[in-house]
């Protein structure tokens, strides 16, 4: 391994003037550090971050935790965050916790324990209202940067995500508008704040115009393409006589919408579908998805705007982004005067 020394005799300098010109410092001639620079390349030095690391107190590494990396949602607000933190001298360790506290809870231990100078958060929703691996990030004054809503039990920290009540809201009245009165809806998971936001969306828009709320149209669908069209299946056995479907999530949707073609139904022939989220599989699935488009990179992007503020040692509020409907071929006018169960 080249040592400074190594360098310093072969370019004739002090090894302060090398740890300087390695450094950038200013108080040399932009010759002289690009020569020295040029001549640690040249002998293949490379710097010991954790030495560095133990002089500054700076690890140069941030942790993400998000629930799976096969989560498709999840790799554009990755890209962002990844892109900025590269930019910044940082390194990215990602984990995943699979949605589970036990598994969260140890991998935030690992990168405590590696030192973290911050951490992006995809909380593992809980109805309890604290959480002891939160309290103990609090404690010990980690900067934490929550991808997704806040819940009590981790309301300490700043969040960067999605207006989903008002998106959410924008489709219900996209539904509205094409003529559907009997919108089914199928909810994601219930401890988690997007998906209720999101049916709360769906409720205030049928307020709005007047029309009653019915609890048969609300399917618990979880947040899978299995789930979708176990949801899908449950939908056509209770006959519901809805004209339109609406999705918590693209994944739910593309499961549901694959169910009810196979079943011999058109969409959007017999039943629109609507999504969430505007993953890719959702533009190019048979029927093309109308969903709503998530701004994924710009919320990685905020997410690490948000984290320098932390590390700077200045104060960071939550950042909530509008999103857009992406209107495709599975949303239109409902059908005549068939019933919404027979298929043509």
């Amino acid at each position: 391994m080249v040592r400074l020394k190594e360098i310093a005799a072969a370019a004739g300098v002090s090894v302060m003037t090398v740890s300087k010109a390695l450094r950038d410092k200013p108080d040399l001639s932009a010759a002289t550090k690009a020569r020295i620079q040029a001549l640690a390349v040249q002998m293949g030095y490379v710097p010991d971050i954790s030495a560095q690391g133990l002089r500054n107190q700076r690890s140069q590494l941030l942790g993400l935790v998000i629930s799976a990396a096969t989560n498709p949602i999840n790799a554009r607000i990755l890209l962002g965050i990844e892109e900025r933190a590269h930019e910044m001298g940082y390194d990215l360790v990602v984990s995943q916790s699979l949605n589970r506290p036990d598994r969260e809870e140890a991998v935030l231990r690992r990168l405590i324990a590696r030192r973290a100078d911050g951490i992006f958060l995809s909380p593992v929703y809980r109805m309890d209202p604290s959480a002891p691996i939160y309290e103990e990030l609090l404690r010990r004054k980690i900067p934490v940067v929550l991808l997704g809503h806040r819940a009590p039990f981790c309301e300490s920290f700043p969040a960067v995500e999605t207006d989903d009540l008002a998106a959410s809201w924008a489709m219900t009245r996209h539904l509205l508008e094409l003529g559907h009165r009997r919108i089914a809806f199928f909810s994601g998971p219930r401890v988690s704040p997007p998906a209720l936001e999101r049916l709360e969306g769906y409720r205030r828009a049928l307020r709005e115009a007047g029309i009653a709320l019915d609890d048969r149209l609300v399917f618990n669908a979880g947040a899978t393409i299995e789930e979708g069209a176990a949801a899908a299946l449950q939908w056509l056995q209770e006959d519901t006589r809805s004209t339109a479907i609406q999705c918590a999530h693209d994944l739910v949707a593309i499961g549901a919408a694959d169910t009810v073609l196979n079943q011999g139904f058109r969409i959007p022939g017999d039943v629109s579908v609507a999504g969430f989220g505007n993953v890719l599989a959702a533009e190019y699935f048979r029927v093309p998805l109308t969903t709503v488009r998530q701004p994924k990179l710009r919320l990685g992007t905020v997410a690490m705007e948000v984290m320098m503020k932390l590390l700077r040692g200045e104060p960071a509020s939550s950042q909530r982004l509008p999103a857009q409907l992406e209107i495709r071929a599975s949303t239109a006018a409902p059908p005549g005067d068939a019933p919404a169960h027979a298929p043509a």
